[in-house]
């Protein structure tokens, strides 16, 4: 269901497709899959202009080079505890690591969450840095609209603040299964309003509820961003998340671009799709990528999408826009070996969309 007030929810009236309609004709629960396809540059070099990736960004060129408002650690892997990760994620600010030479895993015994008073959170690993859920809890949580973070504005999902990056950091083995609060999901990770983004980061082995027709997010789960995005995934790469739907990426209304990433190996596991059919607990659409709503846009560059797979439809990328007025773009990437078990649209392996007319591909490879 949609979380915010006011907007019908998320998929209402496209049952027709959770008994696999493909390409404009209903079809049984057996359908065969399409072909296999290789897709050239189907549309014209002078597309839309691309959006700088989120390293390029003048914010945070600005930001990379000033000293951290704290650190977590004082050179010892000792030092670097789940309970100083939470104190210093909770006071906000530019965070880095000071847990020794060689990387280190931290094991969070608690959720790390922003408070809604900090302008700008930022978590920089530095590259060698792993924050690990230890297979049962969600590693970060933001939400603008959570009172026990404190309401800073009257709409709480139209503010800018706060800006939460993370950069050259591991999120590994979190789990929000059970956590239903705004609709669950986000293994790894949950944003709910404000700003966010993602660079050089990896998500390895996170997980949410194996059932649910609209939850997902087996390492990020987005909802209401201000002005629904988009948000900015840069050279990420994802592997090993398992979730109802969306074993990487999952949100409502909001829009991706996504740079130089690779998704590997994530399950969208749920039964039934999205209105569940009946008798089934809904869910197992968007192997990769699980997104929905109205009007918005995915964009993917330079990436790699392969060998994920979902039980419903779009093994790699699912994609509903509710209004048909949404557009997915795919440049110079390749999507190949994400078997969509129920249903995918014609023509576009591994892929289930429906919004302004085609998918628009341009010199990428898709490949069943």
């Amino acid at each position: 269901m949609d979380p915010r007030a006011g907007r019908r929810a998320s998929v209402s009236g496209t049952r027709e497709w959770g008994v696999a309609t493909i390409g404009g004709m209903r079809l049984g629960r057996n359908a065969p899959i399409v072909a296999t396809v290789v897709i050239g540059a189907l549309l014209p070099a002078s597309g839309p202009a691309l959006a700088q990736p989120a390293s390029a960004s003048r914010e945070q060129a600005v930001e990379q080079a000033v000293l951290p408002t704290r650190v977590v650690g004082n050179g010892t892997p000792a030092s670097c505890t789940s309970q100083a990760v939470v104190a210093a994620v909770a006071r906000g600010g530019v965070i880095k690591f000071s847990c020794g030479s060689k990387p280190v895993t931290i094991a969070m015994k608690a959720t790390a969450k922003v408070r809604n008073t900090s302008a700008r959170v930022v978590i920089d690993g530095g590259g060698k840095v792993t924050l690990s859920g230890e297979g049962v809890r969600r590693i970060l949580y933001m939400n603008t609209c959570d009172r026990s973070l404190t309401l800073t504005a009257a709409n709480c999902t139209a503010q800018s603040t706060p800006y939460l990056s993370v950069r050259g950091i591991t999120f590994a083995r979190g789990n929000a299964t059970g956590q239903q609060k705004d609709g669950g999901g986000g293994g790894a990770i949950f944003v709910r309003g404000g700003r966010f983004d993602v660079t050089n980061a990896r998500f390895v082995g996170n997980r949410c509820d194996s059932t649910g027709p609209d939850l997902g997010g087996a390492a990020i789960r987005v909802l209401d961003p201000y002005r629904d995005g988009p948000i900015n995934v840069v050279k990420s790469t994802f592997t090993g998340g398992i979730c109802s739907n969306g074993g990487a990426l999952s949100s409502i209304h909001v829009s991706w671009t996504i740079v130089d990433s690779v998704f590997t190996n994530n399950k969208a596991i749920g039964r039934g799709a999205n209105p569940a059919r009946r008798g089934t607990p809904g869910g197992g659409s968007g192997g990769a990528i699980y997104t929905d709503g109205d009007r918005f846009t995915v964009k993917i560059v330079r990436s790699r999408v392969e060998g994920n797979s979902a039980r419903e439809g779009g093994g790699a990328v699912f994609f509903v826009s509710n209004d048909r007025t949404g557009t997915l773009r795919i440049e110079r990437s390749t999507l190949r070996r994400n078997p969509s078990a129920g249903f995918e649209t014609e023509g576009f392996p591994g892929i289930f969309f429906l919004g302004a007319g085609k998918p628009q591909v341009v010199s990428s490879t898709l490949r069943k």
